[in-house]
């Protein structure tokens, strides 16, 4: 059977373990299969287990595909790992774990650990700075006070603006890639920290009027736009950036609902990730997203900030 292209096929095709095998073996290991632990080729297939036996003398030689990857240590196949990673990847705006929950058969809370280490799988290490035409933007990203309980709105919303959001900046190269982060300030150093480390110098780069930005004109060819007074002004906006804010609440507000700050940086790799893939079809798209699940771990302790914690 063809690899699958559509999510009517997938659901089909990675119903059967052997597809799921092959799938998977064929993106981690395409030069032969080798032991995660020591990297030995000297390793032996056992059917009847659907695991790998290494030869090489060490402690724990029986590993699956699992092993050293964000699915590690998980009691849910590999059915129902790949159909959430299909959903997440593909799904415009997002998906929340209810929605896992109710189409794989697992409980919500074991989906919602799965949505999280699939994100893990996204936030890939960038390798070149951005040129070219760069935009740079930030935003907020909190709670909006109308929809919540008069309570929690007097105990969360102390002032006015962006007082207990959370800042969010971006930087777009136009016609290329997006990238996002958690900043703690819109002040100068938080932002052109972030510009230096992501813009190659001579770049053209586009911001609007905030302070923060002077001084970039010396390694940039940096032009403004005052939103005050207009918001395009030839090719000096920000509005590919506006886009992408757009399109990053709208799954915040309309899927997820509500994100902790202390999780934000992973809706905005999950956000990065489709909106850098965008012009991937679906199965290309997954296929990327697979890639890059090797090497990777995200415990329950860690996910939830319990790490080191001991119990009384």
């Amino acid at each position: 059977m063809n690899e699958p292209k559509t999510l009517q096929e997938a659901i089909i095709y990675f119903s059967d373990p052997v597809n799921c095998r092959e799938y998977l073996v064929a993106r981690r290991w395409p030069m032969g299969v080798t032991c995660p632990r020591c990297g030995s080729e000297n390793v032996l297939f056992l059917e009847k287990y659907n695991r790998w036996h290494c030869r090489e003398k060490h402690s724990a030689p029986q590993f699956t595909l699992k092993t050293g990857s964000i699915m590690e240590d998980s009691p849910i196949g590999l059915d129902k790992w790949l159909m959430a990673m299909w959903m997440v990847v593909n799904c415009k705006n997002g998906v929340s774990s209810y929605e896992i929950h109710r189409a794989i058969g697992v409980t919500q809370k074991s989906a919602w650990f799965m949505n999280h280490r699939i994100r893990l799988s996204f936030g890939l290490e960038p390798t070149e700075k951005l040129s070219g035409h760069v935009e740079a933007d930030e935003t907020f990203i909190g709670g909006k006070a109308r929809n919540m309980h008069a309570s929690k709105r007097e105990r969360r919303i102390t002032g006015t603006g962006g007082k207990d959001k959370t800042a969010v900046m971006g930087i777009l190269e136009r016609g290329g890639k997006v990238r996002a982060t958690v900043v703690p300030n819109r002040k100068k150093s938080a932002l052109q920290a972030e510009v230096r480390k992501h813009v190659e110098a001579g770049a053209a780069l586009y911001t609007d009027f905030l302070l923060s930005y002077e001084g970039l004109g010396s390694d940039y060819h940096h032009q403004v736009v005052d939103h005050a007074v207009q918001y395009v002004d030839g090719k000096i906006h920000t509005n590919g950036l506006e886009n992408f804010w757009s399109m990053l609440k709208r799954g915040i507000s309309g899927t997820y609902i509500s994100v902790e700050p202390f999780h934000l940086f992973r809706y905005l790799d999950e956000q990065v990730y489709r909106y850098n893939s965008r012009k991937l079809t679906d199965s290309e798209r997954f296929d990327l997203a697979v890639q890059g699940i090797v090497g990777k771990r995200l415990t329950f302790a860690e996910l939830t900030g319990k790490v080191g914690e001991t119990i009384n």
